[in-house]
């Protein structure tokens, strides 16, 4: 026997490829199953990374058509003389825009809709371009004083060129409809869908007053080699002291695509746990596989193989085939990435080119081949250990592996999971978390398979019919898949059903309160001296008004000792920059609402008689402001300095759809400040909402409507659209359980062929045999699926608890459709794998000769 001192790896090279080669061709069907798994896995963590190169190199490059300028100046507010000082330095706007919510009526049919007014002067935009029907319009607009609507409203409502629409106190002819546009997209256009008209109209309409919500747009074109990024620091800080903004269109490029890359990643992780259910059907090949090859290494051992050279041999057949799944799963996740435009076009505001991406190719090659490995090291070891006295044994021999090196494979296994985490999430602690809900979802589940198996074992029912308890008995038999089917089936199951549940939770959190006192129909912008006007308009369709809440638009002039303006100066501080440029729109009132409560202080205050005025902030705007009770503010009210001091911090639940505010003035300190009010009522059906949004908008047109039932129709079309996108991504991993499940019956079709044979040598029919698979897979698909709704309905209800802080109601359909269908998947796959196991010859296994 050779010594392992003599074991030379480059010269034995040669011969450990060709040992490796001969043993695979004769071995290679039973874990070409298992490379499938892999395969999967890598074509989805191959597909979404290539996808998300690809989506970062189409946002830079269209970057520009996606602003329509060079960068723009922006403020909510006119322009002061120092702005305006600013946009002359920079050689003037070659462009602006200004733009708002508000209603739209269309006179031939009397109907209203929310819309996003656009008024634009100049040849904006500059890159890209109005796509319009007719073609003409996108240039003739403003010359002829038409509008330019978005192409769904108008289909929506019936409309076409020719028609008019009535903006405030002006009518507009429609000019044509908008297809597409530089700023046209996202959740703001499903709401008020954008309607384009030359800003030298904008006043006519009489649509800007107190209170109204407003954005001053000023947009350039560089001069050819100037450098933005530059510019960009240079003048956005002196801007930032006038409470306006720059942006360019590098800004705004990695502004969207940190957007879409935070979806991406969380498309990767559920890719990525595909490949780890992949990595464990791996796994559990080798294991048996390598059990059957015991005798095969004990005889290599006594002809003079070293460990080494047995280990290796084995060790490169897993290496080929993790890099055959490379390259297979490489190709087709390329392939794949084809399909994403189409799939994720509801979100894009563009349309991707997709190509090759190099890194993520060496990404799913490298992923391959490693992690094949790692998953294989474990059961591998058993080549190690194995005794060549073995080869004399007529028994079963357990090998007994080193505890140190089942922990180094082990640890190596979840480091490699943690770097992978931490590298597509680039955060230590969701890498962590990640890691950690990954390890406690395969812990439970395969400790909940033990434990079966243990009940069966321990509480047999023997008074049970033949084929029932030789069903029970496959569970643990030798080389029974028990537990990676379990884990298979179970993981998948997870997923799916968490996808439902945490769905249902998202549109819980934005569903209307269906109570009798919630409102589902907001006026915005009313006029103190159109409050009458409005509340005499609801009542008269038998309707109350819920609330009448009187906003005032402040911002913060000090925080404590420091202005405002000497904080912005201040390159050291910490405060969150919103705090210091933001316009609060702040109400009064003494009591706090069913979305508030208190953290800390007295609200109202009991105490308060004179001095600074006692006020209540949200506990974001307390972090941001690293203030807390006690402190003091000063607001500047429309140039009236106001000294406060913070008495109350509040929690705010933000999602619930109600209004919600940052701060609270108590009653009796803001009543004579300049204000507006907003009206709250609630409609019984979305007919009667439509009839009164009618009479409202024909007495006051200048005010704005907002029908919650619409906006939470769009928001669950948006989340059902996500749902789908995911549910796409995560059909990798039931597609991934189910070739596990396909691979571990054939893997372990030997040992199957053996029982069947010995059950009909006893006097079984094939009958009796098919009863007693279908069982075996019926307790595997139905233990499986129920463990993965139980976990899945375990984490959402953690979920919703302490994070979205809501009560959980869970949907119906992960126990009504996906626990049912994913039990009858497993039987019919169980049930077919095992055809040939009842059609072979008892002569097959005496002979040994399994295909």
């Amino acid at each position: 026997m050779n010594s392992d001192n003599n074991y030379n790896p480059k010269a034995d090279l040669d011969w450990l490829l060709k040992m490796a080669w001969r043993d695979s061709k004769a071995s290679g069907k039973r874990l070409m199953l298992f490379m499938a798994s892999i395969v999967l896995g890598i074509a989805a963590v191959v597909s979404i990374q290539s996808f998300g190169e690809n989506l970062k190199e189409n946002i830079a490059l269209q970057s520009k058509a996606l602003m329509g300028a060079d960068y723009k100046i922006d403020s909510d507010q006119p322009p002061n003389e120092r702005v305006l000082r600013i946009i002359d330095s920079l050689g003037g706007a070659d462009a602006r825009e200004v733009s708002f919510p508000s209603m739209a009526v269309f006179p031939n049919s009397g109907d209203t809709k929310l819309v996003g007014v656009r008024g634009i002067e100049g040849g904006y935009p500059f890159y890209g371009e109005f796509e319009t029907v007719p073609a003409s319009v996108a240039t003739t607009y403003q010359q002829s004083g038409g509008a330019l609507v978005d192409a769904t409203l108008m289909s929506q409502f019936g409309l076409k060129t020719g028609d008019s629409l009535k903006l405030g106190e002006r009518l507009f002819p429609i000019a044509g409809s908008l297809v597409a546009a530089p700023g046209m997209g996202g959740i703001g256009a499903s709401i008020a869908p954008p309607v384009v008209v030359p800003y030298r109209l904008i006043e006519e309409t009489g649509l800007i007053q107190v209170g109204s919500r407003v954005d001053y747009d000023f947009y350039f074109v560089a001069d050819p080699g100037q450098d933005l990024e530059a510019l960009d620091e240079e003048v956005d800080p002196q801007l930032d002291i006038e409470n306006a903004d720059m942006d360019t269109h590098i800004s705004e490029g990695q502004r969207l695509g940190r957007r879409y890359d935070n979806f991406g990643k969380f498309l990767n992780l559920v890719a990525f746990i595909a490949l780890l259910l992949g990595c464990v059907g791996i796994a559990s090949s080798v294991h048996i596989y390598v059990k059957e090859k015991l005798q095969s290494v004990a005889v290599l051992k006594c002809l003079g193989a070293t460990r080494k050279q047995t280990f290796m041999i084995y060790l490169l057949q897993i290496a080929g085939m993790g890099f055959l799944g490379g390259i297979i799963g490489v190709l087709s996740g390329l392939l794949l990435q084809q399909s994403f435009p189409f799939v994720l076009q509801d979100f894009l505001p563009f349309e991707v080119e997709v190509g090759l991406v190099p890194d993520a190719i060496l990404v799913g090659l490298v992923l391959g081949i490693l992690m094949s490995v790692l998953f294989a090291m474990g059961p591998l070891l058993g080549t190690w250990y194995v005794s060549p006295l073995q080869v004399l044994r007529v028994q079963e021999n357990n090998v007994q592996k080193s505890r140190r090196a089942i922990a180094l494979v082990y640890g190596a296994i979840v480091l490699f999971i943690f770097g992978f985490s931490l590298w597509l999430l680039n955060n230590i602690w969701y890498a962590f978390y990640f890691v950690f809900a990954i390890i406690t979802v395969f812990a439970v589940l395969g400790g909940i398979a033990k434990f079966f198996m243990k009940m069966v074992k321990r509480y047999f029912p023997h008074s049970w019919g033949f084929a029932p308890r030789q069903s029970l008995l496959n569970l643990f038999r030798p080389n029974n898949q028990t537990v990676v089917l379990i884990l298979a089936i179970g993981i998948g199951t997870f997923l799916i059903s968490t996808l439902y549940f945490t769905r249902d939770i998202l549109l819980a959190r934005a569903s209307i309160d269906g109570a009798k006192e919630a409102p589902n129909l907001i006026l915005l912008d009313v006029q103190t001296d159109e409050r009458e006007t409005a509340s005499m308009g609801i009542t008269e369709e038998g309707m109350e008004v819920i609330n009448s809440i009187p906003i005032i638009t402040m911002r913060i002039h000090q925080i404590k000792d420091s202005t405002v303006r000497d904080i912005i100066a201040d390159t050291t501080s910490t405060l969150g920059s919103w705090i210091l440029y933001h316009e609060f729109r702040v109400t009064y009132r003494d009591s706090l609402v069913a979305s508030e409560t208190t953290i800390d202080g007295e609200w109202p205050p009991t105490d308060w008689r004179d001095g600074p005025i006692p006020i209540s902030l949200a506990d974001n705007v307390a972090a941001d402001a690293r203030v807390r009770v006690g402190d003091r503010l000063i607001f500047n009210i429309q140039g009236v300095l106001m000294e406060t001091v913070v008495a109350h911090i509040r929690s705010v639940d933000w999602l619930r759809m109600q209004l919600n505010f940052n701060i609270l003035f108590p009653s009796g300190v803001l009543e004579e400040a300049p204000q507006f009010h907003i009206l709250t009522t609630k409609t019984p059906s979305e007919t009667v909402s439509a009839s009164l949004q009618r009479k409202l908008v024909k007495r006051l047109p200048t005010v704005s409507i907002i029908d919650l039932r619409q906006i939470f129709t769009v928001i669950e079309d948006i989340l059902d659209k996500i749902a789908w996108v995911i549910n796409f991504i995560a059909f990798f991993s039931i597609l991934t359980g189910i070739i596990v499940l396909i691979g571990s019956v054939r893997t372990s079709k030997y040992q199957r062929i053996k029982e069947s044979v010995l059950l009909r040598t006893l006097g079984a029919k094939a009958k009796q045999i098919l009863h007693i698979t279908a069982l075996e897979y019926l307790y595997l698909g139905l233990l499986g699926s129920a463990m993965g709704v139980l976990l899945s309905l375990l984490g959402s209800y953690l979920l919703a608890e302490f994070v979205f802080d809501t009560t959980f109601a869970p949907s119906w359909e992960p126990m009504l459709i996906v626990l049912p269908g994913i039990t009858l998947l497993v039987l019919l796959i169980g049930l077919w794998n095992s055809r040939s196991v009842l059609q072979s010859p008892p002569l097959e296994v005496l002979r040994k000769e399994v295909s």
